[in-house]
């Protein structure tokens, strides 16, 4: 069998000089999409995953202090970043990131003994184990948005983002206004957390990008946690939820939720922190993640 194939957006070259930790970056073929992918570290495979509207750059600081003790796989999600947009929006699913992850996974000849995924990218990790995709020993979810919403706004946030995804001109609007620093700043600290310029300047690059703006926008449409819900109680793999407790996107009482439906999961909280927890205290969340392999 032939190894993964290496092909560069052109977007890459002009956007992607200063891109963190870029020397590990690949473009790998695989399910119908090509991925932006960082490889680095030794050791057992561990997959991290990235939430809504992020990249692997959320991994900037984690990932190497992981490399460490783990052969690090961090790929940008479908339309995210430099991967590229799914041409079906059922790509842009829960079962269709799964999906597509699992057909990187199987082109580069991994798995992972290791998962952990933040926000979003933790409820891919789920929905993956559970269909047997991956079997790590543990996973691990940094402020995991896994459970519906409730209320009213559970009813109205999903046709919602549909409406602003089928209407093209809501992502040139957004990528628009993201244009403000002032913007981006103020939908960070709405997260809780306090992150560094780097970190604050990478965020408004991509959200500068139509076609990022249009792919958060089209997962947002396309994501349905209702099965994940009543499947969790299922979960084999053991769960820790690492929590923030200042947490502004993610309410931290939502871990509880989660362990009532699996009263095996562990939550572990981080105080002062928020939902950027990892990018805020890499170290603190590279120490708890090495003793969950230990």
């Amino acid at each position: 069998m032939s190894g993964p194939r290496w092909v560069r957006p052109s977007s890459w070259e002009k956007e992607g000089q200063d891109w963190p930790n870029r020397e590990f970056s690949r473009f790998v073929d695989a399910g119908g999409l090509t991925w932006h992918v960082q490889v680095m570290g030794s050791g057992p495979a561990i997959l991290l995953v990235h939430g809504t509207g992020a990249a692997t750059h959320s991994w900037r600081d984690l990932a190497p202090l992981l490399a460490r003790h783990f052969t690090v796989v961090a790929p940008d999600l479908p339309g995210h970043g430099f991967t590229s947009m799914p041409r079906d929006p059922e790509g842009l699913s829960l079962p269709g990131m799964a999906a597509g992850i699992a057909a990187l996974l199987g082109t580069l000849a991994i798995r992972p003994a290791m998962a952990a995924g933040h926000s979003a990218g933790a409820a891919i990790l789920i929905r993956m184990c559970l269909d047997d995709r991956i079997t790590p020993k543990c996973l691990v979810s940094l402020n995991g948005a896994l459970l519906p919403l409730g209320g009213v706004a559970g009813h109205i946030f999903s046709p919602l983002a549909k409406l602003l995804t089928w209407t093209g001109i809501v992502p040139q609007l957004f990528a628009w206004r993201a244009s403000d620093p002032a913007v981006v700043e103020r939908l960070l600290r709405d997260t809780g957390s306090r992150i560094d310029a780097r970190g604050t300047e990478l965020y408004a690059r991509l959200a500068r990008r139509p076609k990022q703006v249009e792919a958060a926008f089209g997962m947002m449409a396309s994501w349905d946690l209702d099965p994940l819900e009543r499947e969790l109680p299922g979960l084999q793999v053991p769960l820790v939820l690492v929590v923030g407790s200042n947490d502004g996107t993610i309410r931290p009482s939502e871990a509880v939720r989660v362990q009532r439906l699996l009263p095996s999961a562990r939550i572990v909280r981080l105080p002062g922190l928020g939902h950027l927890a990892h990018e805020e205290r890499p170290a603190e969340v590279a120490e708890l993640i090495v003793k969950l392999d230990g």
